[in-house]
């Protein structure tokens, strides 16, 4: 799995980060981020799935002590790279998110946080470790905050059926395993909606916030055709601003943000 995403790394930040969507989602995110974190507090924060770092240099420069992991060594490599000349907070770690309850024993943290789909990358079992695991690791107020893909997604339904391709536009819908493309490479990936989450984790955490990130914005692989549609993006993001209200628009968005606290 860790090669997988060492070949993903090398075109993440331009198929993803820096585009155009890929900014309009993930503001979304920083949205309900901005709105949920103190402003005068320092907060201890552990990120699953970093990536190249995006999003844990972006909590680490509001003031925060991150620890942002990542089981692939080019994506970590990444990330320290961009960290350069930064005055903040902030280590960079790779690990096997299987292999958290190991991870820095002496720590406990405020937040563990994960983006875009990071814990779509966990069959039901290991989703189920991973909260029994979350809540040893987590303060006694802590809370979880992942960005998730559901098992439908309206836009992704459309695109495909009207390309006639019925079976990738239901490939979510289903209890097993898919093999998705990553930037040209497989990555094994399981769908989650709203109500699997809250089910999986339901003896240790209780849900606090479920909301859709991209119920009208576009999945990032149709950056090529929205690229130079920038009235039509804006359209969609004054829509995906006034939707995300609308919890049960998650389970049909491209993802869906769901926020959990310690029983």
């Amino acid at each position: 799995m860790n090669e997988n995403f060492d070949i993903a790394a090398i075109t993440y930040d331009t198929s993803f980060t820096h585009s155009k969507i890929g900014k309009l989602q993930r503001n979304l995110v920083y949205d309900h981020l901005i709105k949920t974190l103190p402003n005068n507090q320092k907060l201890d924060i552990l990120e699953i799935n970093c990536g190249t770092g995006h999003d844990a240099i972006w909590l680490a420069d509001r003031g925060h002590h991150v620890i942002a992991t990542d089981i692939s060594s080019e994506m970590i490599s990444i990330a320290r790279s961009k960290q350069q000349n930064k005055n903040n907070d902030i280590e960079f770690q790779q690990l096997d998110i299987n292999k958290l309850e190991a991870f820095s024993p002496e720590s406990s943290f405020d937040l563990i946080f994960s983006d875009f789909g990071g814990l779509n990358c966990l069959s039901h079992n290991q989703l189920t470790q991973f909260f029994i695991t979350a809540y040893k690791k987590l303060k006694p107020n802590g809370q979880i905050i992942g960005v998730i893909m559901p098992k439908h997604c309206i836009i992704e339904n459309s695109y495909f059926i009207i390309k006639g391709d019925l079976k990738k536009a239901f490939r979510r819908n289903t209890n097993n395993v898919v093999i998705a493309n990553v930037d040209g490479t497989d990555v094994t990936t399981w769908y989650y909606d709203p109500k699997n989450i809250k089910k999986i984790a339901k003896n240790v955490f209780a849900v606090d916030k479920v909301s859709p990130i991209g119920f009208c914005i576009p999945p990032s692989y149709l950056e090529p055709f929205f690229k130079n549609k920038l009235g039509l993006l804006e359209i969609l993001k004054k829509l995906d601003t006034l939707f995300n209200r609308f919890s049960f628009l998650s389970k049909y968005s491209d993802h869906y943000l769901i926020s959990l606290s310690k029983k």
